[in-house]
């Protein structure tokens, strides 16, 4: 019996991970990703899925992050009522992650259709809530390390992944073949999470190459506090657009160090996103459970206070932030400034020269985040261009995702090779240097795939 696999997604780009596997008896979807950047790429969040969503026998949920879950509601839309396996972590955090989603492009339709700096005429978001809720009960937990049936033939295992709360790699045996999608990996000196383990024997081995073209610097810490000292020196705030689940705990990790060992002035630190305090609550819970995944070293939930920290929850002490009285800290998301209330903080703070906008991680071609971090002079912002005049910097060592060096270490701890290695979600430049990487490190056979290409399972 010979299955096959198609990149429906995530393949020649960073984001919109959707791989399909079909053995005839079983069709699977792993990962159910929101297109994002680059207008091209969102548009296909548009197009009619390649498949019938009806036809899926289950869908594998890697992670919570938008490029790996944020389709599903989509999906549900157009007829998908096949079970959505996930760990725990990842069904806590898809809830938070996916109303938000739904809710941040009803606000985003209507504010373009009451200002009408949309070319069309009555905007509509490419989901709504009720899409979500009608998605929110397919989500299934699965434990890591167990075994469990999706279809006929067909089986899943998870392995923590380390990228975030709940992230796996995913083991899918079907068509007599054992196939590994990575997911997103971690770092193996994350904070809080433990470091992947050494990947499960697989015929084809699918991995991420977020960073496989680069390594991160060493000194993140030490160029984020003097980055933070000279904004304040000059009268001036730090924004710092940051991904909600795990990026803003990390953040707020390394904000309690440097204030405990006087690299920072004591300064107030303010949250502003409904969904990154919704995922704190989670990540506490997951600490004080101790979760499989937390690090056995890692016991203190209230790390993520760092002194004065204030939580803003109402779009009234959202708006107080748009305008800082004295100098501060602002972590809001979206990550790569594409929505969200940190939009609304880069209209009032780009154009002052006294402030500073971090950005800690992954900036996708396409997002505003790019934009800045490539030295862009103006933005557009709701429909008119803003211009930056603040201070921009990139501290991409603050990223939870394996750098080169890291993906190709996991890799070779595989007791045995794969038959086949894909590389996939990653922009083209950075998947083909894994790929050489690959090659040459390890004599694997490898290849990075086409969007939209379909082979067959060796």
């Amino acid at each position: 019996m010979t299955g096959s696999l198609t990149f429906a997604g995530g393949a020649g780009s960073v984001t919109g991970s959707k791989f399909v596997l079909d053995s005839g008896r079983a069709r699977v979807l792993v990962d159910a990703g929101l297109f994002q950047g680059l207008r091209e790429l969102r548009r296909r969040n548009w197009d009619p899925f390649p498949i019938d969503p009806a036809s899926l026998d289950a869908v594998v949920l890697s992670h919570a992050h938008l490029d790996h879950s944020g389709y599903l509601p989509a999906l549900a839309r157009q007829g998908l009522d096949a079970p959505v396996l996930a760990t725990e972590g990842t069904r806590r955090l898809a809830e938070l992650v996916l109303r938000d989603s739904a809710r941040l492009q009803e606000e985003d339709a209507e504010y373009a259709a009451r200002k009408g700096f949309s070319r069309h005429a009555h905007p509509r978001p490419l989901y709504d809530g009720a899409d979500v809720e009608r998605v929110l009960p397919l989500i299934k937990p699965v434990p890591f390390g167990v075994a469990v049936p999706l279809a006929p033939g067909s089986h899943l295992t998870f392995s923590p992944a380390g990228h975030i709360l709940g992230s796996a790699s995913s083991l899918v045996e079907i068509a007599g073949r054992r196939v590994l999608f990575s997911g997103d990996l971690g770092r193996r000196n994350h904070p809080i999470l433990l470091p992947p383990p050494p990947p499960p024997e697989a015929d084809v081995i699918v991995v991420e190459s977020t960073y496989g073209d680069r390594c991160h610097e060493g000194g993140a810490r030490r160029h984020l506090a003097g980055v933070i000292r000279r904004t304040v020196a000059r009268g001036g705030s730090v924004l710092i657009p940051a991904f909600a689940v795990d990026r803003t705990e990390v953040l707020l990790l390394a904000l309690h160090d440097l204030r405990r060992t006087g690299q920072i002035p004591p300064l107030p630190i303010h949250v502003d996103s409904p969904m990154a305090l919704g995922a704190l609550r989670i990540y506490r819970q997951a600490i004080a459970e101790r979760w499989a995944e937390i690090r056995p070293d890692f016991a203190d939930g209230e790390a993520f206070g760092p002194g004065d920290l204030h939580e803003a929850h109402t779009v009234e002490e959202s708006k107080a932030l748009n305008a800082p009285r004295r100098p501060g800290i602002v972590i809001s998301a979206s990550g790569m400034a594409t929505g969200g209330r940190v939009v609304h903080h880069l209209e009032h703070m780009l154009p002052d020269s006294r402030h500073t906008v971090i950005l800690p991680g992954y900036q996708a071609v396409g997002t505003r985040g790019r934009d800045l971090a490539e030295g862009a002079t103006e933005v557009k912002i709701h429909g008119a261009w803003v211009p930056v005049r603040a201070q921009v910097e990139v501290i991409e060592g603050l990223s939870v995702h394996a750098d080169a060096d890291e993906l190709v270490q996991w890799l070779s701890t595989a007791a045995v090779p794969a038959r086949q290695t894909y590389v996939v979600h990653g922009e083209p430049d950075a998947s083909a240097a894994l790929a050489r990487r690959i090659t040459r490190d390890l004599g694997w056979p490898v290849r990075v795939p086409r969007d939209g290409e379909t082979v067959s399972l060796p």
